[in-house]
């Protein structure tokens, strides 16, 4: 029997929900936030990623909220870079508009678009998907799924739905939310017990819980520290009795993971 080919691909944690995926020679940039501060929000751990976390063949947006979709981060992307928002952003967001010089394509779930030598495919997730505070709702949240020689997907932002692995389809390594950037988190997020549930759900080979332990609200470092930095471990736990088949890779701001995907 012809034994079965092992194929890498490297994940990076920047933070927050910003990861660089590397797949068949082609990077691909999740939520680029690269912001010491956003807003009410302080970064509390882990240096602003370097310039090399800015490189990507294409970028994923998975919705509109300004932690995820952040316009300075994406005005200093190189320009010609590729980049899939949900499809009503650059509605929403006049902003997106006058970031002529990237490519942007809107999409929505079903859609699938080819880079390189990757296929994205673009499926649903449990979030509300507005520009907050105002606005109407006129996007989708995202999740993504970037098909190489590995499967990977990236959650966003979402809460568990039924559906789930249906419509997230098989899957190598699981880019999973496991907190947020405040005290409390409200519908349409996971949080660690349910991202281990979602991970017994998806059965992936690997999994790297990110959405955690980066921002936090200025002025309030001793309100519920521990939802700041106990996801994480609290994830490794959870999920080695939920999926103990599941490889989990808990990895430090700026720190890579090389997973080998049997194909």
């Amino acid at each position: 029997m012809k034994e079965a080919k092992r194929v890498p691909v490297e994940i990076t944690w920047w933070g927050h929900a910003t990861c660089t995926v590397r797949d068949a020679n082609t990077r691909v940039l999740t939520d680029p936030l690269f912001a010491l501060r956003l807003a009410h929000l302080r970064r509390r751990r882990g240096a602003v990623p370097p310039a090399e976390a800015r490189v990507a063949d294409v970028v994923l947006v998975s919705h509109l909220h300004a932690d995820h979709l952040h316009l300075p981060s994406l005005a200093g992307l190189a320009p010609g870079t590729r980049l899939l928002v949900p499809r009503g952003a650059p509605r929403a967001v006049p902003g997106l508009r006058r970031l002529r010089q990237l490519r942007v394509t809107e999409v929505a779930p079903g859609d699938e678009v080819r880079i390189g030598g990757l296929l994205v495919r673009v499926v649903p997730a449990l979030h509300d998907g507005r520009r907050l505070p105002v606005g109407p709702h006129r996007s989708p949240a995202l999740g993504y799924v970037v098909e190489g020689e590995a499967r990977t997907y990236f959650a966003g932002d979402t809460g568990l739905f039924d559906a789930m692995a249906e419509q997230v389809g098989p899957v190598d390594v699981a880019l999973l939310p496991v907190g947020g950037w405040g005290p409390y988190l409200g519908a349409g997020h996971l949080d660690a017990e349910r991202a281990a549930r979602a991970l017994a759900r998806l059965a992936p080979r690997a999994a790297v819980p990110v959405h955690y332990g980066t921002y936090w609200p200025i002025g309030m470092d001793a309100v519920r520290p521990h939802e700041f930095h106990a996801p994480g471990d609290e994830f490794v736990r959870l999920a080695a009795l939920a999926a103990p088949e599941v490889a989990v890779h808990k990895l430090g701001h700026g720190e890579s993971v090389r997973l080998e995907v049997a194909r």
